[in-house]
């Protein structure tokens, strides 16, 4: 017995739940704000272990991967499964930045990093000859 037939008046507002679609572009929203001399990043992770999170810095990229293991109930029969398992990542071109200065901080499922802004490298102007 299903509890909401496929037919039953409410399917369609029930598809708007359906993650196939956006699922992997909905993970890990992130606000990116620049505050006292630094940028500051903040990932939302919710369910996500500290110990399962993964922050790298390589050639310009700020990285944050994240993993959770999928928990299945023994003894019951899925109705719908709409939580995220697995790996989720995404990556954010920093710039040349002094990898030391990248602090990070996880706490109630919210990921925060701060970092300096990109070292900027003084050129004396040079003009492009037009042919």
């Amino acid at each position: 017995m299903d509890l909401i037939p496929r037919d039953h008046f409410f399917s369609d507002a029930f598809d708007l739940f359906d993650t196939r679609a956006w699922k992997d572009s909905n993970l890990m929203k992130t606000d990116i704000y620049e505050k006292d001399g630094k940028y500051h990043l903040e990932a939302d992770l919710p369910g996500f272990d500290k110990d399962n999170i993964q922050v790298d810095y390589n050639d310009g990229y700020l990285t944050i991967h994240a993993t959770k293991e999928d928990k299945v109930e023994e003894n019951g029969k899925y109705i719908r499964r709409e939580r995220h398992y697995g790996e989720v990542s995404r990556s954010f071109y920093v710039g040349d930045i002094d990898e030391s200065d990248i602090k990070a901080k996880f706490k109630d499922g919210s990921l925060k990093i701060t970092f300096p802004k990109e070292k900027e490298e003084r050129k004396e102007k040079t003009s492009i000859f037009i042919d």
